[in-house]
């Protein structure tokens, strides 16, 4: 009866409970993860979804529940749940599936950026209707910058007479590009930041 209790709690630590001491490894070394194999495909199933790869996120964890103790079963199914909802751009599941985890739902800035993606950039297999509408998003957004760049330029400029149209539209872009740069860097600092963030409560 000792030697059945000790073997289940070799395979409780074993399993899933892995999953904390791999977080750091590379997606290189979790690949050849071969003892704990189970909680390495579960990680690779999540970081795929945080790119947003729906299909190799779904194929990795297919694999950690073909490899994963039937107990686990249940909570990989959910934490499977709460990535493809995040990888398919799906706020309102996603919302849910972290509370079923037991874990604090994205906040609604993180949820409204989520819809963003989904509006611009839809998942893989979306209608025509639907990647068209994304496009549309796109054009829109982009002269929407260009013009308030180029009123920038020309507000900045006004005091010195004045630029000409051509002058103004390069001066529009480059402000554009620069206020895209430092978004970006501040984006994927912050996204770092709720990755380690998740690591530290996985």
């Amino acid at each position: 009866m000792a030697k059945q209790r000790q073997v289940k709690m070799q395979v409780r630590q074993g399993g899933l409970a892995a999953m904390q001491q791999l977080e750091h490894r590379t997606d290189e070394q979790l690949q050849n993860e071969s003892r704990h194999r189970a909680a390495a495909r579960a990680l690779l199933g999540a970081r795929a979804a945080e790119r947003y790869d729906a299909a190799a996120a779904r194929r990795y964890f297919n694999e950690a529940l073909a490899g994963c103790h039937p107990q686990e079963r249940p909570h990989l199914r959910q934490m499977m749940k709460a990535s493809l909802a995040q990888a398919e751009r799906r706020p309102d599941d996603l919302r849910d599936a972290m509370t079923k985890l037991g874990q604090a739902p994205p906040s609604n800035r993180q949820l409204l950026f989520l819809r963003f993606m989904g509006l611009v950039a839809p998942p893989p297999g979306s209608s025509l209707l639907t990647r068209a509408r994304g496009i549309g998003v796109v054009v829109g957004l982009v002269l929407l910058l260009l013009v308030i760049g180029y009123a920038l330029a020309e507000l900045v400029a006004l005091p010195f007479g004045g630029i000409g149209l051509l002058g103004g539209i390069f001066l529009g872009l480059l402000i554009v590009a620069v206020a895209l740069g430092v978004l970006s860097v501040l984006g994927r600092r912050r996204q770092a930041k709720a990755i380690a963030a998740r690591s530290g409560t996985r």
